[in-house]
């Protein structure tokens, strides 16, 4: 059974509920291999990392000191993963569908001469891929044509499955070229925490628009009592309401949860394009023809201020 190359969606270690998904994913298609790419020394290092690809189903770890590759953007661990492909010759390569992730996957797309697919809600046997494209309008299954398929999947869009597998460590050298280290970054910073889940990677979503006025509490008290992530629209974000990173739509970020709570926004296409690929979607908007109630599962004529602390409220007895 031919190996299927999974990176590793990790901070300082620890690896991220994506991995794990595409660990499932790589179940259907061969062998599953993780690729970690990082410090093998800090915290639990390479350790913890393998224990928790392991659990997943993970046949082998391929593990890639990243001494040449921290500092610089995103080409090395592109030609780290080109070397590793080339050796391994993997019957596919899974990525996150993140901005870094579908950067990676481009250039290792055209290091190997193969056909990529980005985006991806779900991945089949083939593999054949589906997607939802033209800003949601339509959904199309797609199959890579020539060379290694590379694919990046969105978050949720599998169940993470324990599997126990072999978890094999083989430490792989990667050669960086110079080429590769011409962009570098020169500062970071981490994004405060919030104590919420990260938005494109959230099982729920509660976002709030227009309709909100420019309170989001009752949006955030809503999420809070579900566990949920907190997302707004592109109008809420012009009006200074939230920060960009809260933006989901087109020109914001994609995200595919299991549920997904959208109050006082519209639904103009935009928007739509950020978020028609969740399983479950829910509308509150008191607008009863807001476009929006087109494309959910279930919606809610009424004023956001007055149907969320009452939702919240009722959550919150029920887990109490």
């Amino acid at each position: 059974m031919s190996e299927v190359l999974v990176l590793v969606d990790h901070v300082d270690g620890k690896v991220r509920k994506p991995t794990f998904e595409l660990l499932t994913i790589a179940k259907r298609l061969g062998e599953p291999s993780a690729v970690f790419i990082g410090d093998p020394g800090k915290s639990d290092g390479a350790d913890g990392v393998v224990a928790a690809v392991k659990k997943y189903g993970a046949e082998k770890v391929y593990v890639v000191d990243d001494a040449q590759i921290k500092g610089y953007l995103v080409a090395p661990k592109a030609e780290a993963l080109q070397q590793i492909a080339e050796k391994a010759s993997p019957a596919a390569i899974l990525i996150p569908s993140n901005a870094e992730g579908k950067e990676i996957a481009g250039r290792l797309a055209i290091k190997l001469g193969s056909g990529l697919i980005t985006d991806a809600v779900d991945v089949q046997e083939g593999p054949v891929t589906t997607q939802s494209v033209f800003a949601g309008s339509y959904t199309v299954q797609s199959k890579i044509t020539q060379g290694t398929p590379i694919i990046t999947v969105k978050p949720n869009s599998a169940a993470p499955e324990e599997s126990e597998g072999a978890g094999t460590v083989e430490e792989f050298a990667a050669t960086i070229s110079d080429s590769a280290k011409k962009a570098k970054i020169v500062a970071s910073q981490p994004r405060a925490a919030s104590g919420r889940p990260e938005l494109t990677e959230a099982a729920i979503v509660v976002a709030g628009g227009r309709g909100t006025g420019g309170n989001f509490e009752e949006v955030e008290g809503f999420a809070d009592s579900l566990g949920a992530a907190v997302g707004a629209s592109r109008a809420a974000v012009d009006s200074g309401w939230k920060p960009h990173a809260f933006q989901i739509g087109q020109t914001g970020k994609v995200v595919s949860p299991q549920l997904y709570v959208a109050n006082g926004i519209s639904g103009a296409i935009q928007h739509r394009a950020g978020m028609q690929t969740s399983k479950t979607i829910v509308a509150v908007n008191k607008d009863e023809e807001a476009p929006i109630f087109e494309l959910v599962d279930f919606g809610v004529v009424g004023d956001l201020h007055t149907v969320l602390p009452t939702a919240t409220e009722e959550i919150t007895k029920r887990k109490g």
